[in-house]
């Protein structure tokens, strides 16, 4: 039986890590057309490059037709070294800037869904900072789930994470951030917003659709939850946004982030001196992680930030 033999050199060069990046944000992203605007490539150019990639391996990497996006299982192996390598790569990058006084790299960095809204914009105003620091410094933003967060962190695909301060993992460092409250709202076309808090009984409120967060939340969250109809759930803040929007969920959001639609007189908090939790926010870095100035020069500045 003949050998099936890879046509990868010996030496990997830019351009086959290149294909490789493309590779990853394609999985990443389900599917080529996903992908177009996290890489800012066309999707024949995509095309092109997994055609490459698939080639030069000597193997179908993923499925793509009329049926859909599937990877192989060759396909999801070649991910997962895929992943080791560029890991490997940024851990050099991150040893030589210890070496360099200089500030030149990545810096990854994961934060959880809708902050952008938070009005202290301590994460905003500390990558400013670091950009005015080092120039060169290329900043990399994922907005992904807590715990997908914590994950990355810990395996060093993440150089700083932002999460709640739902758990307390021992291989992680946390500098808090963030106290974030919540509120439970209605749009202004739901059969509550016209009522005054005080008419609104614990019936009427018993009986309404909520929407509930489908990840992880605090005790005090899951307790304000107790006594609602939880009749849809969501994976992030925006989809609970959607859900109140449509007039038949209430759900609770944070203030910031329904200021918006507060103002336009869209939406309304119920019972604000009663229904509300407060969630915090940390950044995570790994403990024992390697040095890496970039990453010391940002959490520097975030510090800066909480005293200033």
């Amino acid at each position: 039986m003949s050998q099936i033999v890879s046509r990868l050199p010996r030496q990997i060069g830019d351009a086959h890590i290149r294909l490789l990046r493309i590779y990853k944000a394609v999985i990443e992203n389900g599917g080529f057309a996903a992908a177009e605007v996290e890489l800012n490539i066309s999707r024949p150019a995509i095309s092109l490059a997994m055609n490459e990639l698939e080639s030069l391996l000597n193997m179908k990497l993923c499925q793509r037709g009329r049926s859909g996006f599937s990877v192989t299982e060759q396909g999801e192996q070649v991910y997962q070294a895929s992943l080791q390598l560029l890991s490997n790569l940024e851990t050099f990058r991150s040893q030589i800037n210890a070496i360099n006084t200089e500030l030149k790299g990545e810096l990854n960095i994961g934060i959880t869904d809708n902050m952008v809204t938070v009005p202290q914009m301590r994460i905003t105003r500390a990558l400013a900072k670091l950009k005015q620091r080092g120039p060169d410094v290329v900043i990399n933003i994922r907005m992904i789930p807590p715990n997908k967060i914590e994950s990355a962190v810990l395996e060093g695909r993440l150089h700083v994470g932002v999460v709640p301060d739902i758990r307390t993992l021992t291989g992680l460092n946390y500098t808090p951030l963030y106290n974030e409250q919540s509120l439970l709202y209605c749009s202004d076309e739901h059969p509550l917003y016209g009522m005054k808090d005080w008419q609104i009984t614990p019936q009427q409120l018993a009986e309404a659709n909520t929407v509930i967060p489908a990840y992880p939340q605090s005790a005090d969250a899951r307790k304000q939850h107790t006594d609602l109809q939880t009749s849809a759930s969501s994976t992030d803040r925006e989809g609970i946004a959607f859900l109140i929007l449509s007039g038949e969920y209430l759900g609770f959001l944070p203030t910031h982030f329904a200021a918006r639609w507060v103002r336009e007189k869209r939406m309304r908090s119920i019972q604000p001196q009663s229904r509300f939790f407060y969630t915090e926010f940390s950044a995570i870095t790994r403990k024992g992680a390697r040095p890496n100035l970039i990453l010391d020069a940002y959490m520097e500045e975030l510090e800066k930030l909480e005293n200033s």
